[in-house]
C-alpha cells in the first residue's frame, strides 16, 4: 500500500515535532512544538506542511514549505515556493515518500501561482544534495556565508 500524504494539522503535532527533532536536533522538542504552532498550524496562508503516513497510519515523514517573496538564489520569479525542510524516517526511506511529499508541496505552490520551487542544503550535506537531484532540483550555486563580530 502506498503511503498517504495529508496536510499537517494539530492532531499531528506530537509525531511531527518528533520527526522535526530527528532532522533538527539542535532545537528542543518544545521549540519544535512552538514553531509548528506559530508557522504551520496558525492561519498562515503562506506556509504548508504535508505529513506522510504508512499503512498503520503512523507519521513517517514530513515536508514543510513557504512562499518566499524575497530573493531566492537561482530563481527569477516571486513568490517562490521554498522547501524549508523534508524528512523521512530512515526505515521508511527509498520508498518514494520524499517524491510524494514534494509533489504535494509543488501542487500547493502551483495552485498559488508559483512557477519556481527553491530549496537549499548545507555544503557538506551530500545526502541532501543527492535527494534534491533525485527529486528533480538542479543546483544553481554554492555559497559560503561569513560573519565578523563588531
Amino acid at each position: 500500500m502506498e503511503p498517504s500524504i495529508e496536510v499537517g494539522t494539530i492532531k499531528d503535532l506530537e509525531p511531527w515535532a518528533r520527526l522535526r527533532l530527528a532532522l533538527w536536533p539542535h532545537h528542543s522538542l518544545e521549540d519544535h512544538r512552538a514553531e509548528l504552532g506559530r508557522a504551520f498550524l496558525s492561519e498562515n496562508a503562506e506556509a504548508v506542511a504535508f505529513i506522510a503516513r504508512n499503512a498503520a497510519k503512523e507519521a513517517v515523514g514530513f515536508a514543510e514549505a513557504t512562499l518566499r517573496h524575497d530573493y531566492v538564489n537561482g530563481c527569477s520569479s516571486s513568490p517562490v515556493l521554498f522547501l524549508e525542510g523534508i524528512y523521512i524516517r530512515p526505515v521508511d526511506r527509498r520508498k518514494g515518500i520524499a517524491g510524494l511529499l514534494c509533489n504535494a508541496v509543488a501542487d500547493w505552490g502551483k495552485s498559488l501561482g508559483c512557477v519556481e520551487f527553491g530549496s537549499d542544503a548545507p555544503l557538506e550535506n551530500s545526502a541532501s544534495h543527492a535527494l534534491h537531484a533525485a527529486l528533480g532540483f538542479e543546483e544553481t550555486q554554492r555559497v559560503v556565508f561569513f560573519r565578523k563580530p563588531l
